[in-house]
Order: C-alpha cells, then sequence, then structure tokens
C-alpha cells in the first residue's frame, strides 16, 4: 500500500517486505491464553472477526485516529493510545507490533487467561456453574484498559518528577536555561493532557450510552443466537474453532447469570461497574496534570511579578540616572558660559570668583537633583 512507503532511497524488496509485515502480522490470544501470529491480509481478518473495513482502518498504525472502544455484532474493535485490537468472544487480535508497551500486554493477557482456566479446571462441574466469572470479552477489554490507565499514570508521575524540582528551580533562579526546561515541561504537559482527556471522553460517552455498553456483550449475543437457532432446530455454523463449543456453552451460562427480568439486553450493571473503575482511575491521572497545570500557572504569575517587580526598579535607576544626568549638565552649561573667551570688566583682577562659582553651582545642582528625587517620591514613581 502507498501509505507504507518511505520516501528515502532504500532497498526496494526491504520496503515490500515491511510492507507486508505491517499489513498482514496479527498476533491473536484465544480464551485458553494461546498465543499464535497470524499471516493474514485485510480481507481475511475481515472476514474472521467480520467487520467493516472502515473499522479495521481505525487501527491503522499509520494513521491517526481518535480513541474509540466500538462494539459491532461479534466484536470489538478498540483504539486506544498505543493498544489496537480487535476482541471477540473467543479470541483477541493485536497487530504484531515491536513497541515495547504493547509486549507487556500480551503477557499480562495471556496470564490472566491461564490463570482463570486453572481455576475454572479446578473447580467441580457444580461450582464451576455457580461461578459468576466474567465473559472473555470483558477480561481481554480489562487487561487494555489496565494497561492504557496505567501507562498513562506513569507517564504522568514521571512528568511530577520532572516538573516541580525545575519550576522550584525556575522560581529561585530566573535563567534562560530554566524557563527552556519548563517550556518543553510544560509542551510535554499539554500533549499528555490532551491524550488523556481522549481516553476519559471515550469512557464517559460509553458510560453515558446504555445501548453501547449492550452491543460490547459479545457472549451474551452469541448465546442469544445460539438459542435462537436451537429452537429453530437449524444447525448452527461458526468457524472453525477448538474452544468454540466451550465458549458458547460457557457464553449462555453467563447470559443467564447476567439476566435481570425479563430484558436482559438493558442490564450493563456489569460492563458498568468496569468502566467506572478505569473511568475514576484516567480522571484522577486528569486531576494531577490539571493540578500540575494549575502549578506552573502559578509560577508563571509569581514569575511576572518578579519581572515586573525588576522592571520598576530599572525604571527607578533610569529615573535617577536621568535626573542626575539633567543636574550635570545644568552644571556644565555654568562653566562653559564662564569659560567662554569673551571680554568683561569685573573679570579683571577677581580671580577670587572661580571658586565661589564652582561651588555655588555645585549646591544648586544638589539641591535641584533632591528636588526631583522628593517630587517622584511624592507623585509614587519611586520607592520609598
Amino acid at each position: 500500500m502507498s501509505r507504507d512507503l518511505e520516501l528515502v532511497p532504500v532497498d526496494p524488496s526491504a520496503v515490500k517486505r515491511k510492507s507486508s509485515r505491517s499489513s498482514r502480522s496479527w498476533i491473536s490470544i484465544d480464551a485458553t491464553g494461546q498465543k499464535t501470529v497470524l499471516d493474514a491480509d485485510r480481507h481475511e481478518i475481515l472476514h474472521r472477526v467480520q467487520i467493516h473495513a472502515r473499522d479495521l482502518r481505525i487501527l491503522d498504525p499509520n494513521l491517526f485516529y481518535p480513541s474509540a472502544i466500538l462494539g459491532r455484532e461479534r466484536a470489538i474493535v478498540l483504539n486506544l493510545e498505543h493498544i489496537k485490537a480487535i476482541i471477540t468472544s473467543e479470541e483477541v487480535l493485536l497487530r504484531d507490533s515491536t513497541d515495547e508497551h504493547v509486549i507487556p500486554v500480551l503477557e499480562e493477557l495471556q496470564r490472566r487467561l491461564l490463570v482463570g482456566n486453572e481455576e475454572h479446571h479446578g473447580q467441580g462441574d457444580a461450582e464451576a456453574g455457580e461461578e459468576d466469572e466474567s465473559p472473555f470479552e470483558f477480561r481481554a477489554l480489562e487487561v487494555a484498559l489496565e494497561a492504557i490507565c496505567s501507562f498513562l499514570a506513569a507517564r504522568t508521575s514521571e512528568l511530577e518528577s520532572s516538573a516541580y524540582p525545575a519550576l522550584d528551580e525556575l522560581t529561585l533562579k530566573i535563567s534562560s536555561r530554566n524557563l527552556e526546561r519548563v517550556r518543553k515541561l510544560k509542551s510535554a504537559m499539554t500533549r499528555l493532557t490532551a491524550r488523556v482527556q481522549k481516553v476519559r471522553d471515550e469512557l464517559e460517552q460509553l458510560l453515558d450510552d446504555d445501548e453501547d455498553m449492550a452491543e460490547l456483550y459479545l457472549s451474551r449475543k452469541l448465546a442469544g443466537l445460539s438459542s435462537s437457532i436451537s429452537v429453530s432446530d437449524e444447525p448452527l455454523k461458526h468457524p472453525t474453532s477448538p474452544t468454540l463449543g466451550s465458549m458458547i456453552s460457557r457464553a449462555s451460562r453467563l447470559s443467564l447469570a447476567t439476566i435481570r427480568g425479563d430484558d436482559d439486553e438493558n442490564d450493563v450493571e456489569e460492563l458498568e461497574m468496569l468502566l467506572e473503575a478505569y473511568f475514576m482511575q484516567i480522571d484522577s491521572t486528569l486531576n494531577k496534570l490539571n493540578a500540575l497545570r494549575e502549578y506552573i500557572d502559578d509560577t508563571e504569575d509569581y514569575i511576572n511579578i518578579q519581572l515586573d517587580n525588576h522592571r520598576n526598579q530599572l525604571i527607578q535607576l533610569e529615573l535617577m540616572l536621568s535626573s542626575g544626568t539633567v543636574c550635570v549638565s545644568m552644571y556644565s552649561m555654568i562653566a562653559g558660559v564662564f569659560g567662554m573667551n569673551i571680554p568683561y570688566a569685573w573679570n579683571d583682577d577677581h580671580g577670587y570668583i572661580f571658586k565661589w562659582v564652582v561651588i555655588l553651582t555645585g549646591m544648586l545642582c544638589m539641591v535641584l537633583f533632591v528636588i526631583i528625587l522628593s517630587y517622584a517620591r511624592f507623585k509614587g514613581l519611586v520607592g520609598s
């Protein structure tokens, strides 16, 4: 595809291999925790999970789409930060990525599924029937949300550990280095706040719409579909999967366990509690960023006050220097007048008058300087 080509002179065969890998390689984790690498193109993936092409386009790592949790007939399309996944009732599909933040998500998802299966097989059939375990899609969604919230919380903690000392250092010494450091931290905080806000808005929008939450109950819809087909005595056709029979059985059990009255489609309490928990966590992270923003704003106000005070001191110094300059100019004017080579009678035999001219002129200039400063202080132009 054209968007996978790089505008640099490289080996064409390497570009072809890179494009093919990015568009075909997926990682699949089934309900037993088994990890499989799939070499499938977009058409095979669309047929496998039965979603629209526009939904798959959202997961394209080369395109930038807003955060989204979309419920489809047989899949959940998840696009949150670095996690781009397709969750079905029996497997999770993620793009084969070398991102260091995606690998822990895969490991945690495998670990939880393996632990859940061990606990399930370690109990009797009666206890397993009474067990109120979450559907597979909710466990996978929980791992993804936990990873996103933990990732953003960790980035926020790192930013706080760098920002607060930098701001305190700036209040002690205003320098170009400290100002540039704080500017970079503020830019990083703005970008991180926007990312956290996107995730929070998506969770809030999902919590406000019960119908959208009901669309995420894939096991319930699968159980309802199997029940309707069983009643009509029609054969059930599903994609070949070793765990599909157990998934349908467990989906039926979970569907019966979550029924409240006759209409179970409106019961979204389990998912609502799950989303609310991570909504509160992401909201707490956003509150920390807002508190950091307020601290930065307070520091900026303090710095502006300090700079205003320095400007006022410079203005006062400039006023004093200007007043002294006026007085010295007057002294120079008088000295220039008496120094002109103009003959006048009283200058003859009156050499003693030079010292009186110097003394009286100096005293006059000093008195004029004091008068100017007193007037400026009286008007509030110079501090006391």
